[in-house]
């Protein structure tokens, strides 16, 4: 016997099992109002964009911030670098002045190694009467000649010096002193140039930042309701294409139960899983008729089966029964043949 329904293909299977799952949420699609269109969390988006932009909008101006800063720095670097050189050329112009002024050649005290008489001026031309380098022939006092008055001359020259000095030093002193005030000034000047330009920076950032913030509000106002525009356009088109649908699975062949709609075109012995809506009353009547013949065909060959199965199984007492035969005559047979012999043995004693 044969089994009618071969074991069932597992992509057909799965196939079949697939369609009916997407047909089940195409019913749920099509008659469940509530269900039929896709839905996103706008609020959630809109946050997100929102949180995204303020902050680009913080780095930007910490970036800004920070750029200004680096300006404020940069000038306040540069101003006293400028107070720095200004200060060291004062400084090496009064050392300048200072070495003219109080290191002059004729004033050093330490050896010349380039002086070529070094020994002339060793010693005084008259150091007085008493002079022991001096014999008494030696005339080195004349009428007209002023022992002191290389001692009056340096003296002049130091008081004169003194005099020059003293008005130049209170000059320098209060040179200084102006430079210093015009410093002060300037570095007042500058805190308050600072400060301004502080006080008009944070005017700019509160404005930019109204501003931002103004257009970002506009910007956010017309996303608003360029998403609502495209949500009711969405909305409509997806609620025409579901009328489109539904009005299609209904006056389709889909959801009819003719068995023509199930039938391959390219195969006319096999049939479409998606579409087939089971087997006519015809097919069943077909299929049970073709069961019973089965049955009736196994019933026989069962029987049949069961017969030689039977036989077989006699067929050893037949042949125990034959074999206690054959030992039965085969007795039989000795037995005769051992009286015939004791026969014979008698008849050859007489």
């Amino acid at each position: 016997m044969y089994k009618v329904d071969p074991p069932p293909d597992p992509k057909e299977v799965a196939a079949i099992e697939a369609r009916r799952n997407q047909e089940k949420e195409q019913q749920g699609l099509f008659f469940n109002v509530w269900t039929r269109g896709m839905r996103v969390d706008a609020e959630a988006l809109n946050s997100q964009a929102e949180e995204k932009k303020l902050r680009k909008a913080k780095q930007q101006s910490e970036v800004a911030a920070y750029g200004t800063n680096q300006v404020q720095y940069d000038m306040v670097a540069q101003m006293l670098e400028k107070e720095q050189a200004e200060r060291t050329h004062r400084l090496d112009k009064k050392m300048q002045e200072f070495r003219k002024q109080k290191q002059q050649l004729e004033k050093r005290r330490e050896l010349d190694i380039w002086d070529s008489d070094p020994l002339w001026g060793e010693f005084p031309a008259h150091l007085g009467d008493n002079d022991p380098h001096w014999g008494p022939a030696s005339l080195q006092c004349f009428s007209w000649e002023d022992l002191d008055r290389a001692t009056c001359l340096r003296m002049q020259q130091e008081e004169f010096m003194h005099s020059l000095e003293r008005p130049l030093q209170e000059q320098q002193q209060q040179q200084a002193r102006v430079e210093e005030n015009c410093a002060d000034t300037l570095s007042e000047q500058l805190r308050l140039a600072m400060d301004l330009r502080a006080t008009q920076l944070a005017k700019l950032e509160e404005c930019c930042r109204k501003a931002i913030m103004s257009a970002k509000a506009n910007s956010n106002k017309a996303q608003v309701a360029k998403m609502a525009k495209q949500q009711r356009h969405e909305h409509q088109h997806q609620r025409k294409a579901n009328f489109v649908e539904i009005q299609n699975q209904i006056t389709s062949d889909l959801l009819t139960e003719s068995p023509q709609v199930a039938q391959n075109p390219m195969a006319p012995h096999r049939v479409l899983p998606y579409c087939w809506k089971g087997m006519t009353a015809e097919q069943r009547a077909a299929i049970r008729k073709v069961q019973e013949v089965q049955h009736h065909e196994k019933e026989a060959q069962r029987q049949t089966e069961q017969a030689l199965d039977t036989k077989w199984e006699s067929q050893p007492m037949c042949l125990a029964q034959a074999a206690m035969e054959l030992e039965e005559q085969e007795r039989e047979l000795c037995a005769e043949f051992w009286w015939r012999v004791g026969s014979f043995d008698q008849w050859l004693a007489k």
